[in-house]
């Protein structure tokens, strides 16, 4: 199959319309339009539905879409073998974790903490948890780091880490001024939360054994730059992942409410998409390198010895096959490497 049919169809998915993907490409509508009715014609099935100036998916369409991705993303990656270019990965990283963590894992990554010959070109997506997710399915990104919020991930995917959770208020704020919060005292004031399903409503579904459940929730749709904002202007409290706060903390803008009740650490999950030659190796470089970042080992190793027997066996046998096949790139040293807590 012709991947300009290919890229026609998938430009006017994300564009909505056969001017605007044409546009995109640099084509006459007509030669578009001329494409698609190709790649119809060799599927057999329609995969477009055009109203006015705007065109919509069918369900065949909708069931190619991902696999068109995948297509074109498998003729990128054969190019650059070809060329011997260094490939490409393509990584999603919520907002919390493109603040601090993931320039310093990606840039230990480039300067060789993976080992030799383990460098790509990184295309890096900050998003809400909704966009990664989406973005993942329709193979528009290879990899995928966010917060646990609770819910299990599908397909490859592992822990690479855990980082402290934190009650953050403004300066200012009432409950700044008490030596202990309780999760009673806690119940009088909003918690501000980023987006439904985001790890910090999840962690206050579970704080204190449901203490909370009558908390007041305000929700701040799918910007973490403004929730930080109201939380400082005291318009509430927020309960984040530490390295989501770390400038913040540092530079007095939010203080942390030390709390009579122990909050557990939230871990960092890593979801990939398998058989990604050549740059599968790079990937689990990236991983080894993630979890030689990890903000909280000791957490992690307690977390993976607590589980249970037939899972820690089962995740054993995986993380010995992991390190036969790319053992190259962790036995190019750099074991003792950090990411920095500080935003610099």
């Amino acid at each position: 199959m012709d991947s300009r049919y290919l890229r026609a169809f998938v430009a006017v998915a994300e564009h909505g319309g056969i001017s605007a993907a044409a546009q995109a490409l640099g084509y006459a509508q007509s030669s578009l339009s001329a494409q698609l009715k190709r790649l119809e014609g060799d599927l057999g099935v329609s995969v477009l539905l055009r109203a006015g100036t705007g065109a919509v998916l069918t369900e065949a369409g909708a069931r190619l879409l991902p696999h068109a991705r995948e297509a074109l993303e498998l003729e990128e990656r054969m190019r650059r073998a070809a060329r011997g270019d260094r490939p490409r990965l393509r990584i999603g990283a919520q907002e919390s974790l493109a603040h601090v963590w993931m320039p310093d894992v990606l840039a230990a990554l480039e300067y060789g903490a993976g080992g030799t010959d383990t460098g790509a070109d990184v295309e890096l997506t900050v998003a809400n948890r909704k966009t990664l997710e989406q973005a993942f399915g329709a193979a528009e990104l290879d990899l995928v780091f966010q917060y646990d919020n609770g819910i299990r991930a599908l397909g490859a995917h592992a822990v690479v880490g855990h980082d402290r959770t934190v009650l953050v208020a403004a300066p200012s704020h009432p409950l700044a001024r008490q030596e202990m919060v309780t999760p009673e005292q806690m119940l009088q004031y909003d918690f501000l939360v980023a987006e439904p399903g985001c790890t910090s409503e999840m962690l206050v579904d579970r704080f204190g054994r449901d203490l909370l459940a009558g908390a007041r929730l305000a929700m701040i749709q799918g910007s973490l730059s403004a929730l930080l904002r109201l939380t400082g202007h005291g318009h509430g409290v927020s309960l984040l992942p530490e390295l989501a706060v770390t400038r913040e903390l540092q530079e007095g803008e939010l203080v942390e409410l030390r709390l009579a009740e122990r909050i557990r650490p939230v871990s960092i999950v890593a979801q990939w998409r398998p058989r990604l030659e050549p740059g599968e190796r790079t990937l689990h470089a990236l991983l080894d390198v993630a979890r030689r970042a990890d903000p909280l080992p000791e957490v992690t190793r307690a977390a993976r010895a607590a589980r249970l027997p037939h899972r820690a066996a089962g995740e054993r046998t995986h993380e010995h096959n992991d390190a036969r096949q790319h053992g190259s790139s962790r036995a190019a040293g750099h074991r003792s490497f950090r990411a920095p807590r500080s935003v610099g």
